[in-house]
């Protein structure tokens, strides 16, 4: 008597393995790596970021200055390490607030709609005819140079952004099937909202939330090159730059190697985003 086939239900298959791809695992590397500079400077900067040493003058990058100096002597390499720490900061607090405002403002805002919607499509048409750029330096010239002030700029306009992801997601997402039998149950307004919308509408605002951070810090530091944000002696990338742009010629150093550093976190930030992107993707 023949064996009986085996069929394998769906229950019985073994789960899919989550599969890292590289770009996740060099932005995750990357941006691991700052955050560790930035939480533990002192660790691996050999110097003090603001003492100066005169007998040190624009010093060429050596052994004993892996950066090379400045034109006070400080030591370069320790300034673009507790530069980090400046600049994961600006990361995070330029974009904290705008995230948490504009995601529950848009949640809401797309889910009821009305005179809700009309009033955040007016705000909306308001601020996107002005550069964002152009917005943030005015309010930062209101209210003076310095970063709690450039983190209110940025988060005094940058919360639209996700506003508008987050509403576009609501609409699409309360059409579904599970929203309408949400309703039917009897559900709250606010459970169907926070429990089964926003979890399902959350992936593109982690993606983007990625690409601000990195736009964040690009930012901050062209404030803190214009003399808007970070002010001097403060090891930011933005300042240092700042500091260095008279010395291109004569020592390059100062100014390259804090450039470097915002171009690679910008990279990794990048890289994140694609690989988070790629794993949060909803498979077939």
């Amino acid at each position: 008597m023949a064996a009986p086939a085996l069929t394998v239900t769906p229950a019985s298959r073994p789960p899919a393995k989550l599969r890292l791809k590289p770009t996740l695992i060099a932005g995750i590397v990357i941006i691991g790596g700052f955050v560790l500079l930035a939480l533990l400077p002192g660790v691996f900067a050999p110097y003090s970021p603001t003492a100066f040493d005169y007998n040190a003058v624009l010093q060429a990058p050596s052994a004993k200055h892996l950066f090379g100096t400045d034109n006070f002597g400080r030591d370069m390499f320790s300034r673009v390490v507790w530069g980090a720490q400046v600049d994961m900061q600006i990361a995070l607090f330029t974009t904290l607030f705008p995230v948490i405002f504009g995601t529950l403002l848009g949640a809401l805002i797309g889910y009821y709609g009305r005179w809700g919607d009309a009033i955040f499509g007016r705000v909306v048409d308001v601020v996107v005819t002005f550069p964002f750029l152009v917005l943030v330096i005015a309010i930062v010239a209101l209210l003076g140079p310095g970063l709690i002030n450039m983190f209110i700029a940025v988060s005094a306009v940058g919360w639209i952004t996700y506003a508008r992801l987050v509403r576009g997601e609501i609409l699409t997402q309360k059409r579904a099937e599970y929203a309408l039998a949400g309703r039917v149950m009897g559900y709250t307004a606010s459970r169907i909202i926070f429990r089964h919308l926003l979890p399902n509408a959350i992936t593109p605002v982690i993606v983007y939330l990625m690409t601000d951070m990195a736009l964040g810090i690009l930012l901050g530091s062209s404030l803190g090159y214009l003399g808007l944000g970070a002010q001097p002696p403060t090891a930011e990338w933005g300042v240092l730059i700042a500091d260095g742009k008279n010395f291109m010629s004569t020592a390059w150093w100062i100014a390259t190697y804090p450039g470097l550093a915002i171009t690679l976190a910008g990279v990794g930030f990048s890289l994140l985003g694609d690989g988070l992107a790629d794993l949060l993707r909803p498979r077939g």
